[in-house]
């Protein structure tokens, strides 16, 4: 049997004691100490062997709220009163600045609601871009619209807005900008963009609670916008959305789809459209109108740690942490995110310098891929469906249309901190910036074995 690395022992052990509910005694490491250090990965000691802040927090009053739902035994918000679902509802909207809200089971079951609310269908094209989670591509499948892509800004992560009218055509119904990171997106020209051609714009804000466009909320500023609280969000019920917008007809569209197609004030049994159950439970609404207690204090730390690590990173040639536009005046730190150059690294794959960090005790990842190009495409576009809906020609051309050489850049280069670690300490923030520095001083040791 294989003995266990020092680096899995200490996981091991971290993990073991959290279970318990205490926290482990390791050693934990300064920029002092790492002088003469060889790299953790060939042998060396880590720069960082402590746990980074765990999520989600949980309080005493999480428990009594999700104990007073099961109890409660009204677990729908259909027939609670007060329903929980609804006051969170009411909850997201003043925290938003939005006049209305509509909890749903998910974030994608948002975008999917918002689409259909948009009259988003077979036939139309759906401007998204090619660097984001998968889901915001399904939702538009769903709909049997094609994703037009829209290439990367690779500076920041972002659609690239200045691309978006060069992919417009008669078949455009919407465009899907996505605030990848919490980073918002530059809404000033896609908003443009959007009222010049006649366009609805659906913001994808899944990644982007409390994130702000000029002193407004993202999600806000166009016809709709989704969040996602999935476990990994800054807003967190293990699984959950919310559609805010201040048109009242969308909003009404919205909440009767994702309800069967009920509007929730009429008369059971009585349908205004066709729709699907996208409902948020009341356990979820429970649990997030806590965890929204916190949000905005979890919210500055992680703005707070994202500023001092970037003026470090800076500083690091080779790293260049990602862009943020004029008009961002908050961004939400999802993700934080730069990208790695291994030219100032001795010539050093992304993938090798990502193993190198994890040795060090710094969690990191590489991102996503080009949708354009993955497998599902290909196979969803070459469907029964999609053939009946689409011309050959037009299938046929799609890959061509597609094309985002800044994006396949961008994912080959691209590094991510995840929201958690800008939960913690200036420390902790020196420490990765130390493992970096680190890292580069003995690239030349990472020869692959």
């Amino acid at each position: 049997m294989r003995s266990k690395s020092r680096r899995e022992f200490l996981t091991a052990a971290v993990a073991s004691a959290a279970a318990l509910g205490v926290k482990p005694d390791l050693p934990s490491f300064s920029a002092s100490s790492e002088g003469a250090n060889a790299l953790a990965i060939n042998g060396g000691t880590p720069v960082r062997t402590t746990a980074f802040p765990d999520w989600p927090k949980i309080t005493d009053d999480d428990e009594k709220s999700w104990n007073a739902v099961l109890r409660k035994k009204m677990w729908c918000r259909l027939g609670a009163d007060p329903s929980y679902v609804s006051r969170f509802e009411e909850t997201w909207k003043n925290m938003t600045g939005a006049r209305y809200c509509v909890a749903t089971a998910n974030g994608t079951t948002a975008l999917v609601t918002s689409l259909n609310a948009l009259d988003v269908g077979p036939g139309d094209e759906v401007l998204v871009p090619p660097y984001t989670f998968v889901a915001t591509i399904n939702a538009v499948l769903l709909q049997h619209a094609l994703p037009i892509y829209v290439d990367s800004d690779r500076e920041t992560f972002q659609m690239d807005a200045d691309k978006i009218e060069a992919s417009i055509t008669d078949r455009t119904r919407c465009i899907l900008p996505v605030h990848l990171g919490g980073y918002p997106v530059d809404m000033d020209k896609v908003l443009a963009i959007a009222q010049k051609r006649d366009l609805r714009v659906l913001e994808d804000a899944c990644q982007a609670h409390l994130a702000e466009w000029r002193g407004h909320k993202v999600g806000t500023l166009g016809d709709l916008g989704c969040f996602s609280f999935q476990a990994s969000k800054n807003l967190n019920s293990g699984e959950g959305g919310a559609i805010v917008s201040n048109n009242e007809d969308l909003t009404q569209l919205c909440e009767s789809f994702h309800n069967n197609g009920h509007l929730m004030s009429a008369v059971w049994y009585r349908y205004a459209i066709n729709g699907c159950n996208h409902r948020m439970t009341e356990f979820q609404g429970a649990l997030l109108l806590e965890q929204a207690k916190r949000l905005e204090a979890q919210s500055r730390t992680r703005t707070e740690n994202a500023f001092y690590l970037t003026k470090l990173l800076r500083d690091i040639p080779g790293i260049t942490p990602a862009r943020t536009y004029e008009g961002c005046t908050r961004n939400a730190y999802h993700l934080y995110m730069f990208r790695y150059d291994e030219s100032r690294f001795a010539g050093v794959p992304r993938s090798r310098f990502l193993e190198a960090l994890e040795a060090e005790g710094i969690p990191c990842a590489s991102g996503y891929t080009p949708l354009n190009k993955e497998p599902f495409m290909k196979a969803t576009l070459g469907s029964r469906a999609f053939k009946r809906i689409y011309s050959e020609k037009e299938l046929k051309e799609y890959e061509e249309r597609n094309q985002c050489p800044e994006n396949d850049r961008l994912c080959a280069e691209a590094v991510w901190f995840y929201q958690t670690m800008l939960l913690g300490t200036r420390q902790d923030m020196d420490q990765i910036a130390e493992a970096i520095r680190k890292i580069q001083r003995h690239a030349g040791e990472l020869t692959r074995t």
